[in-house]
């Protein structure tokens, strides 16, 4: 089944312009994909399945890198007797945003960066060094109760979003290091 449009240009007659259906564009992109090598990561197979329970993250010593640790290990699994050993920096600073007239502070940042090295367990080499950064926002313009709040729960989806950022990095890079 061919679609056909009509258009019309200034001083012309109708002309006909066969247009493809999105169908046959769709499965002609997914061939192209296929045959550079794509596959998907979350799919049977991917890469994301042979990190799974792969990774011994460094045991949390805070908040935030509790946080994050357990974050990890939701993605990636619980570790049994993994291969390869994960450790990291957390680092965090809070910057003040909206300034009222008054020079109150009525919304902050928390900016975070976790410096991360993946080493072989067997080998002791380093296979994958980096940095993920992010950022998250919170209101103050409540009590001092509601700011600690809004304070712990943006530090705590920051932490989520930089171990989410982290895992990312290790799946894509994963071909790369992995024996």
């Amino acid at each position: 089944m061919r679609i056909l449009t009509l258009s019309r240009t200034p001083g012309a007659a109708l002309s006909r312009q066969p247009r493809l259906p999105r169908r046959h564009i769709l499965a002609a992109a997914l061939a192209v994909l296929a045959g550079c090598g794509f596959s998907p990561v979350y799919g049977p197979g991917g890469g994301s399945d042979t990190l799974r329970g792969a990774i011994r993250a460094a045991d949390p010593t805070d908040r935030k890198s509790f946080v994050f640790f357990a974050r990890l290990e939701d993605r990636l699994g619980r570790p049994q007797a993994a291969p390869y050993v994960l450790t990291y920096a957390i680092t965090t600073d809070r910057q003040g945003l909206g300034i009222t007239p008054d020079q109150a502070t009525t919304r902050f940042s928390i900016l975070g960066r976790v410096d991360y090295t993946l080493t072989d367990r067997a080998t002791e080499a380093v296979l994958a060094t980096g940095r993920v950064e992010n950022f998250a926002g919170f209101s103050a313009t409540g009590s001092i109760v509601a700011t600690l709040s809004a304070t712990e729960d943006a530090t705590e989806r920051l932490m989520v979003t930089l171990a989410d950022q982290l895992v990312t990095r290790l799946i894509a890079t994963a071909p790369d290091w992995q024996q």
